[in-house]
């Protein structure tokens, strides 16, 4: 909108020069008349008790007075777009919507009206500069509004980045490693108007998922994506809401989702999400796009030292190493079959889709090559391991599902 002297016919002379006499004779007076309609008609404003907050409002309508009075002068030498400006930005900082100031922006144009019809009466104005007066106003009134609208953005638009940094500093604390102490992830959680959750889940993105088209997130997850190894945190994330979130707002991408762990834990909550993108990229963990940790624990406990567990599989396994290849693996799956069932041939056959001779003939060949290992509780727990860690090393077309 162009500025109230570019489209408002102002007279000129005489009236001009008297009205703006009489607009400076009586402001003090339509200030306190201002000020009074304001504070009975918008409860927002309406803080008798508080000097500090009156003379803000005091400020600001004379300062939307002498505005006008600058127009009807000829001159806008007064910082009235300025001071409006920052009122919208204050209104936005106290958190309240500009709906309040608009309406008193309006009331102050109103007592205006009232001011300069009196004095149109008293000189015996025509309707036509009456009128003009009218347009002056009003559109002072939409000037005022605008400076107020444009100071409220700008503050908006502030709070926005320094939030998001807030934010982008409080996921670093969270999952820093090592860990950040409570006071200063209280603190950092306060700052970024995050309220603490009794439990989180870290999201590890493999990197190249995101760089082209980053997910819309709600404002309650924390984001870095544009960290080295992006990442995600996602408060309570086994509410229905947060599901829908992951699994229907991030399909498109290839993630893992860590377990739930409360807020000290979330180091690990990432740790074992990246360690599940890792098992999968090799074929351990299965999975195409969206990996949920707590449906693959047993693999990520049994691959957290894959030296240790190399040792295993050497030293448990190591009386299969002098069977032919195509036996060992068969021999192998069987073993392994009978530990998880229980030691029940049959339910081995069923499960491995063999005759119950075919499996007995394999168990009697098991005993002969392990012996008395098979009878130790603690042993076939090992061996458990380590035919699971064997397995998961093969190359796909050779495993057993």
């Amino acid at each position: 909108m162009g500025t109230p002297e570019m489209m408002t016919p102002v007279p000129i002379g005489r009236i001009l020069r008297l009205a703006a006499a009489n607009l400076r004779h009586d402001i003090d007076e339509l200030v306190e008349a201002t000020m009074l309609a304001i504070e009975q008609t918008i409860p927002e404003y309406a803080r008798p008790a508080d000097e500090t907050y009156r003379r803000t409002i005091r400020a600001g309508v004379e300062q939307a007075l002498r505005g006008f009075l600058g127009i009807l002068e000829k001159r806008d030498d007064t910082p009235w777009r300025d001071v409006y400006r920052a009122i919208g930005a204050g209104e936005m900082r106290e958190g309240r919507s500009l709906d309040a100031l608009q309406a008193a922006i309006r009331v102050g144009g109103r007592i205006g009206l009232r001011h300069v019809v009196q004095f149109a009466e008293a000189q015996s104005l025509s309707p036509t500069a009456t009128g003009s007066f009218a347009d002056a106003i009003w559109g002072h009134v939409d000037a005022l509004a605008e400076a107020a609208a444009a100071g409220y953005a700008e503050a908006a638009a502030a709070e926005v980045g320094v939030l998001d940094r807030r934010r982008r500093r409080l996921l670093d604390l969270l999952v820093a490693d090592p860990p950040a102490g409570e006071e200063a992830v209280t603190a950092a959680a306060l700052a970024a108007r995050w309220p603490m959750p009794r439990q989180l889940a870290a999201v590890a993105f493999e990197p190249a998922a995101v760089t082209a088209t980053p997910p819309m997130l709600p404002p309650d997850v924390l984001s870095g994506l544009d960290r080295a190894e992006p990442t995600l945190i996602v408060p309570d994330p086994q509410s229905p809401a947060q599901i829908r979130l992951i699994v229907n707002g991030l399909r498109r991408y290839r993630l893992a989702v860590g377990p739930a762990v409360p807020p000290a834990a979330a180091p690990d909550s990432l740790r074992w999400a990246r360690r599940a993108l890792d098992l999968a990229a090799r074929g351990i963990i299965a999975g195409n796009g969206l990996i949920w940790c707590e449906n693959h624990l047993a693999e990520l406990t049994i691959f957290q030292d894959e030296a240790l567990l190399d040792s295993v599989v050497e030293r448990r396994l190591r009386p299969l190493a002098a069977i032919r290849e195509n036996q060992r693996e068969p021999l192998a799956d069987t073993l392994l079959a009978w530990l998880q069932h229980n030691m029940n041939a049959n339910a081995v056959a069923a499960s491995l889709h063999l005759h119950p001779q075919t499996v007995r003939r394999r168990l009697r060949q098991l005993d002969r090559l392990f012996g008395d290992q098979l009878r130790d509780s603690d042993v076939r727990f090992e061996l458990e391991i380590a035919l699971r860690a064997e397995r998961a090393h093969r190359p796909p077309r050779t495993r057993t599902p």
